[in-house]
């Protein structure tokens, strides 16, 4: 963090975590040696890499603390994957509570071969897995459940994606559809994957996927129905995913190996721009992308619409001014996990802001609604929760107090409540550690834009 004459206050954005997945998962898969720089240093990051390598993948940090992987030979390796060993005990693929871990490399492990076991911590096992279950079994793959059917723990008997076409929903997370368009590429023969249900959620993080595919040189192409026939469109020019409108053909062929550096995290950078919004000084984050694909871009978006300050510089920076803030009414389906960040801004506006559309946030870390609306409560203000939404009636905040916040073992919840420092609240965490599933950085970075302000 540095200050300059302006009285702005500059603070460096963390890697990507969606992008660390995913970046993690194409050079893992490829073919040859990729050099990956500025990669996120988290739990969820060391959780993915754990079940990349016990599917073959090897990593060799560098002096210039880059990490060197080197691919699997032929796509994902489990126990027995020449069938010989029926005795051979699963590989174990362990979760932790990193959802995204889960989704996106129990599709990865099912497109290899061999046996593999999944689960997670207990929260894991709560979290339902059913669709994408139920889209790998089409796909040809045996799953055998534990405990309960279409939850954690269970174990995958897998050839690789023998089915050539299966239906997913996006629903529940779009990280089913990731999962599935990860794995595809190692599959012997081309795979059809089309989007079906009643609405779509969390687009962008499905184009990040299509982003890191592109990237490694896998091919795939992406099609839309227009009047009845199935027509190839670029893949950066979907917008808005129809459930029975869009597929995608995934050809076989892998990933290519190569050098790669991961961009900022617009998830992570949402409690800084926060910070310039409701403190006494602007607050510029350097090393995001204006042009990002990710989804929490949209806190830019977002802090301007409640009246905050804003000036964009390519390659320069994003600075967020204080300024009086209003209250919104906001569709956050593209961009949930900005909720708990934008929950907090609208507790330091002047009217009420409703937040609708999210109701896929009861099934994360926590149930965030619920976690948003119990916390920001102790502040004074009201809040009101629905099946997809909340919505917060600021009360005047009161500094000079203490206020004890639960984190429920969540990341996003200390680090958005953090926020209310800068109305002279001081938070005080139950296990604050929790953060290091997506920055273990975060607090000693905090501090210092407290500090500055």
């Amino acid at each position: 963090m540095s200050n300059d004459p302006n009285g702005i206050i500059t603070v460096q954005a963390p890697a990507s975590k969606s992008l660390s997945h995913r970046t993690l998962i194409a050079a893992s898969l490829a073919n040859g040696e990729s050099v990956i720089s500025g990669l996120l240093d988290s739990d969820d990051i060391t959780r993915t890499k754990g079940c990349l390598a016990a599917c073959g993948a090897k990593f060799e940090e560098t002096s210039g603390g880059a990490l060197k992987v080197t691919g699997t030979e032929n796509g994902p390796r489990g126990a027995n994957p020449d069938g010989k060993d029926k005795h051979a005990e699963p590989h174990e693929l362990y979760m932790h509570e990193s959802g995204t871990t889960c989704r996106l490399m129990t599709a990865v492990a099912a497109a290899g071969k061999g046996s593999f076991r999944v689960h997670g911590a207990a929260r894991m096992h709560e979290r339902p897995m059913k669709e994408l279950c139920d889209a790998l079994i089409r796909l040809g793959v045996k799953i055998t459940f534990e405990e309960k059917e279409g939850f954690l723990p269970f174990v995958m008997e897998t050839r690789g994606f023998t089915g050539k076409s299966v239906d997913i929903t996006l629903e529940e997370s779009s990280q089913y559809l990731s999962g599935l368009l990860l794995g595809a590429p190692m599959s012997e023969t081309e795979t059809t994957i089309n989007l079906t249900g009643k609405k779509a959620v969390s687009w962008p993080y499905v184009a990040l996927t299509l982003q890191i595919m592109d990237d490694f040189k896998a091919k795939f192409r992406v099609e839309v129905l227009e009047d009845g026939a199935w027509k190839e469109v670029p893949w950066r020019s979907v917008r808005q995913a129809e459930p029975g409108e869009l597929r995608f053909i995934v050809q076989p062929g892998g990933y290519e190996a190569c050098n790669y550096r991961v961009e900022g995290d617009w998830s992570n950078s949402s409690y800084f721009l926060a910070a310039g919004a409701v403190g006494k000084r602007a607050v510029k984050v350097m090393g995001v992308r204006a042009d990002s694909l990710q989804g929490d871009r949209a806190i830019i978006d977002i802090l301007a619409q409640m009246g905050a300050g804003l000036n964009v510089t390519p390659d320069k920076g994003i600075t967020i001014y204080p300024r009086k803030l209003r209250g919104v009414s906001v569709d956050m389906g593209k961009c949930p996990d900005l909720v708990p960040t934008v929950a907090v801004v609208a507790a330091h506006a002047v009217s009420p802001t409703t937040i609708r559309n999210v109701a896929h946030l009861r099934i994360k870390e926590c149930d965030r609604l619920q976690a948003c609306a119990e916390q920001i409560s102790k502040t004074g203000c009201k809040v009101e929760q629905f099946e997809d939404g909340i919505k917060i009636t600021p009360s005047p905040l009161q500094g000079g107090t203490s206020i004890d916040f639960e984190s429920y073992n969540d990341h996003r919840i200390p680090m958005s409540m953090s926020i209310f420092k800068l109305a002279g609240i001081n938070p005080v965490f139950d296990n604050p550690k929790c953060v290091g599933k997506s920055f273990p950085g975060f607090f000693n970075e905090w501090e210092k834009v407290v500090e500055g302000q």
